[in-house]
């Protein structure tokens, strides 16, 4: 890891680590690792949205560790702590686009940074030498059109869109045609920003992963969705709702560096199962991560002694 690369999750997680993990250093100190000293580190795991399973999981390990290492003391923890949370995340597989074209489907509630996202990956893309479509399948709301059109002109990426109102499922299938005939290597698809408790627009989005998978064999070839990191735990029942719903494969963690919730990463993996691809550490193209759980924890553990 880099100096850079480092520096850029380091100031990306200042919020988290600042707010909670932060803390954790200095309630370590110079005290005797006691029955207090677990209740605190429970508690302070919890507070990061790591959620009450992982946080348990955690604690319960360093136990282990304190009795077979001999640890007395609370400040001999620290490199203890960072190994088990290093275990609870995996790194996220290596993207293979076998697929010519390979459909990402892009799902999401409005407000996670859904399109923004899209664009920033595309972005990615293409400096990767790759060629790239978007599909502009959220056409309940014509401002998404309007944005995700801005986003293709400034990107030079084309954008395929209906009429605001109009069948997203039409849109979706248009687009990997257009993306078959055109020979491009990667489409990505915006869909709309589903509130996960309304049945009829969770329905449409099965809709429109069918469509895909009508318009060419194997499609959609991954479906990422995007969490806003600042919504901590509640993110977590949307992301069960979309996973039941579209088989969702990976993680966008959006807005990370606006969040002091970031302990939510460990509550995706254990309860979602699902990698997390990339991480949003600030507001440039170039400020979406790949996600790195060693960069993400030394990251919010760089106060650690």
């Amino acid at each position: 890891m880099t100096e850079n690369v480092f520096n850029k999750w380091k100031t990306g997680l200042a919020r988290t680590r600042k707010t909670t993990f932060g803390r954790i250093s200095n309630f370590l100190g110079t005290s005797q690792i006691d029955a207090e000293t677990w209740d605190e580190l429970e508690a302070m795991f919890i507070q990061a949205d790591m959620g009450l399973e992982a946080a348990e999981e955690i604690i319960e390990a360093l136990k282990v560790r304190v009795h077979e290492e001999g640890l007395t003391q609370a400040n001999e923890l620290a490199d203890a702590i960072k190994a088990e949370m290093l275990k609870r995340l995996d790194s996220p597989p290596e993207l293979a686009f076998k697929d010519l074209p390979s459909v990402i489907l892009v799902v999401g509630v409005n407000g996670s940074g859904k399109t923004t996202n899209m664009a920033k990956l595309g972005s990615r893309f293409k400096e990767q030498g790759k060629s790239v479509i978007f599909g502009a399948a959220d056409t309940f709301r014509a401002a998404a059109i309007d944005q995700l059109q801005i986003w293709g002109e400034r990107l030079d990426i084309n954008v395929i869109a209906g009429q605001p109102e109009g069948d997203p499922g039409a849109v979706a299938y248009d687009t990997v045609q257009a993306a078959i005939a055109r020979k491009v290597d990667i489409v990505m698809i915006d869909t709309a920003g589903r509130l996960h408790t309304r049945f009829n627009l969770m329905e449409e989005l099965k809709k429109v992963h069918r469509v895909v998978g009508k318009s060419f064999q194997g499609a959609p070839h991954a479906v990422w969705l995007v969490m806003d990191a600042t919504t901590g735990q509640n993110a977590l029942h949307q992301a069960r709702a979309f996973k039941d719903a579209v088989d969702v494969t990976g993680v966008i963690l959006a807005k990370l560096d606006s969040s002091a919730r970031g302990g939510m990463a460990f509550a995706i993996q254990r309860e979602l199962g699902l990698p997390i691809l990339y991480a949003g550490l600030g507001e440039g193209a170039e400020d979406l991560e790949p996600f790195d759980p060693e960069a993400f924890v030394e990251g919010i553990l760089a106060d650690f002694s």
